[in-house]
């Protein structure tokens, strides 16, 4: 049953996520390709299926692995399942589509709405830029914490955790780390 199949695709997602690679090892590129596998896997499953033919739950699965894409497409996709099994009742779908949809911003290079991403920024750990109009009861409506208590979690993040080689990172992260340096703006 195709279900099954996307809780099983969910369920590596999660486990692999979870040992905590660094970026631009060899252990990480792997999991990386075992990414784009499952969410090759799911893209087929949506096309048998059909959205409608998934339960909220199953929309989260899908959406949780197009969250962890490349694009704005696959980003945009992620942002699409979430909101549709938030719509549908599945409750942890709330803060996965606003994660979803900041990770779709900050692809593009836009500041995110919620302030779910931290990334690094080529000394520490820092939260994307956020809409400054966003307000934390807002971020509570979707499951996510107040924006202060986001950036203590980035600060933490930046005594506790490697920072990983910028080399590798993907262009729209460079770009942003070039600005937060010309501006002063690291970490």
């Amino acid at each position: 049953m195709r279900y099954d199949e996307l809780r099983e695709l969910y369920e590596a997602d999660r486990r692999d996520h979870a040992r905590g690679l660094t970026a631009g090892t060899a252990e990480y590129a792997a999991m990386r390709e075992r990414d784009a596998a499952r969410r090759a896997r799911a893209r087929a499953i949506l096309a048998e299926c059909g959205e409608d033919g998934l339960t909220p739950e199953d929309l989260y699965r899908a959406a949780w692995l197009f969250n962890h894409g490349d694009t704005i497409e696959e980003a945009e996709r992620g942002v699409h399942l979430a909101e549709r099994a938030a719509a549908g009742g599945h409750g942890p779908a709330r803060w996965l589509s606003a994660a979803a949809h900041d990770r779709w911003c900050m692809y593009r290079g836009l500041p995110q709405r919620y302030g779910t991403q931290i990334v690094p920024d080529g000394v520490g750990y820092r939260v994307w830029d956020t809409d400054p109009a966003v307000t934390d009861e807002e971020r509570a409506a979707r499951d996510v914490p107040p924006l202060a208590e986001q950036r203590r979690r980035a600060a933490e993040m930046g005594r506790t955790e490697p920072q990983p080689p910028m080399d590798h990172a993907p262009d729209w992260l460079r770009a942003a780390v070039a600005r937060w340096a010309a501006a002063g703006e690291t970490s």
